[in-house]
């Protein structure tokens, strides 16, 4: 098991690329195992398997600052920047929190609970950098859900303004905790249908640079999109589509873990029987 090796992202960085897609398997596999007997957020957290197991790989925390929005998409990072065991073990299932936190970890920089506030808190961190002379890479990762959110706007706006390093992952699963709405999200579609490349942008016209990520959940492609604007002298939107409906799940869990033929559990083990009976009434 990788998973049970990770101290650090120094460990993510030893991994060949089949070995992160194992780990991305292990991952998802601990989080589903330890939601469902202690509740938590799931799915932002499933989406964002290969996205942040790509930004630990190709950036250099906690020298590099990444700042995650409303932070309940934080789980995987958590586990691997030295907190693995909260997920895997469930004795030790409370020893961390939902959420960012700086007391738990050197790589946590905000307690962050609310939405559409990664772009303007990171936004102070590269004004800081940028007083002190510093050059590390300043990331904030926030969902398509909160984007819609006024501090998101102005965060945007700053950044643009402020014109160097930061890079803005918008993890776009087309959901936020209901569906959404407005003006905002048809212009994502629009991206998101033409491959980027539709010629009406928000993100340009708000004056930031602009990559699209179509496959979201491939770690080899994430890592070569990120590996792009690391230390980038400008600010930048990489705008990368992940998937985490139901749907996706079963299909994903169907593939990777369940025999062709379910009928005898017993050629189960424990983890695909829980996986096998969240997703049964999929079929």
């Amino acid at each position: 098991m990788y998973l049970e090796n990770i101290d650090s992202p120094a460990d993510v960085k030893k991994l060949s690329f089949n070995e992160l897609n194992d780990l991305s398997n292990e991952i998802r596999a601990s989080l589903l195992q330890k939601l469902s007997e202690h509740g938590g957020h799931f799915g932002p957290n499933f989406g964002m398997v290969e996205a942040t197991i790509a930004l630990h790989y190709v950036f250099n925390s906690p020298e590099d600052k990444i700042v995650f929005d409303v932070s309940h998409q934080s789980y995987v990072h958590k586990m691997l920047t030295g907190r693995k065991d909260a997920f895997l073990y469930p004795a030790e299932y409370d020893n961390v929190s939902g959420y960012s936190e700086p007391h738990e970890s050197k790589h946590d920089f905000f307690v962050i609970g609310h939405t559409s506030t990664s772009v303007s808190l990171a936004s102070g961190l590269a004004k800081g950098r940028d007083l002190t002379g510093g050059n590390e890479n300043i990331i904030a990762v926030i969902g398509d859900g909160s984007l819609s959110g006024g501090e998101a706007f102005e965060g945007l706006d700053y950044v643009a303004e402020l014109g160097t390093n930061m890079i803005i992952i918008v993890n776009d699963n087309q959901m936020s905790i209901a569906e959404n709405h407005g003006g905002l999200y048809k212009n994502l579609k629009d991206l998101r249908d033409s491959n980027g490349q539709c010629e009406c942008n928000f993100f340009k016209a708000m004056g930031l640079d602009y990559m699209y990520v179509n496959d979201g959940n491939n770690v080899e492609a994430l890592v070569e999109a990120f590996s792009k604007v690391k230390d980038i002298q400008h600010p930048i939107v990489v705008h990368i589509i992940v998937y985490i409906n139901t749907i996706y799940i079963y299909i994903y869990y169907r593939k990777m873990f369940f025999p062709r033929n379910l009928n005898d559990l017993n050629d189960l083990d424990l983890n695909d029987r829980i996986e096998y009976f969240c997703f049964k009434d999929l079929q």
